[in-house]
């Protein structure tokens, strides 16, 4: 077993007055937590939207709590916190990395009580050709070529301070890797029937994401708006550019 990351860094939060009249769904990455999201919470809880951002099962603990698990748990609890928001008069959606795989998810299945819809680095497509390979082979051959598990020393940040500070998941299983890929499938799929106001905000350096497949998911959603930072890479609530990005995603909530 694996000593459990600090739970006072990854534990899910809500901020933000408990009668706004907005309430804003944050949802983190694949094997992240609530921290990777946080400055943007605080920014939008000081504008006045009320915040939630859940811990997705088998996240921000052990490596080993990632071994029970499945994409179906993720959908399942995004869709049970987004219905825990419905007393709100508005209820919009963030999501980071695989956050907002599941942002798409959520607008397909609940537009209509969808306000407005953030996709901060969705990745539609990894940057990485290792996992490009895995993808194509399938989990049983993946098993023969693999330990069983990923090794992750650090997390995609730029700032330098940033870094230092993130809670990493030391390792995770590869099995999860193709319940990343079923999302990744699914929000493909979905992107096309969104019709709830999208912005899209991606960093030029990230080197998870394939930067064309952001391109191309921006092209995919109608009327959906792209934002390019020039600075910071994957984490982009953490990232060099976060006051840039704060700015924008409370704007584009705001209407």
């Amino acid at each position: 077993m694996t000593f459990p990351l600090d739970p006072s860094r990854t534990a899910p939060f809500d901020l933000g007055p408990p009668d706004a009249g907005t309430a804003v769904l944050l949802l983190h990455g694949f094997t992240g937590s609530p921290w990777e999201v946080q400055p943007l919470a605080a920014s939008l809880a000081d504008r006045g939207f009320f915040v939630r951002a859940p811990r997705l099962p088998g996240h921000g603990t052990t490596p080993e709590a990632m071994l029970w698990v499945t994409w179906r748990d993720w959908v399942r609890a995004a869709e049970d916190a987004f219905v825990s928001l419905a007393a709100f008069p508005r209820v919009c959606v963030a999501g980071l990395s695989m956050g907002a795989l599941l942002g798409l998810l959520l607008a397909e299945r609940h537009g209509g009580r969808l306000s407005r819809l953030v996709l901060m680095a969705p990745v539609m497509k990894v940057r990485q050709r290792g996992g490009r390979l895995l993808s194509k082979v399938g989990p049983r051959l993946a098993e023969g070529l693999t330990s069983g598990w990923v090794e992750k020393k650090t997390t995609d940040l730029e700032d330098d301070e940033a870094r230092a500070r993130a809670p990493v998941l030391p390792r995770f299983p590869v099995a999860r890797l193709f319940d990343l890929f079923e999302l990744q499938r699914l929000a493909h799929r979905a992107a096309s029937r969104v019709t709830r106001p999208t912005l899209i905000a991606a960093a030029v350096n990230d080197h998870v994401v394939d930067f064309a497949s952001i391109e191309a998911l921006h092209r995919n959603v109608a009327g959906s708006r792209l934002l390019v930072l020039q600075r910071g890479f994957h984490i982009l609530p953490q990232d060099l550019d976060r006051a840039r990005l704060n700015t924008e995603v409370a704007e584009f909530i705001d209407g």
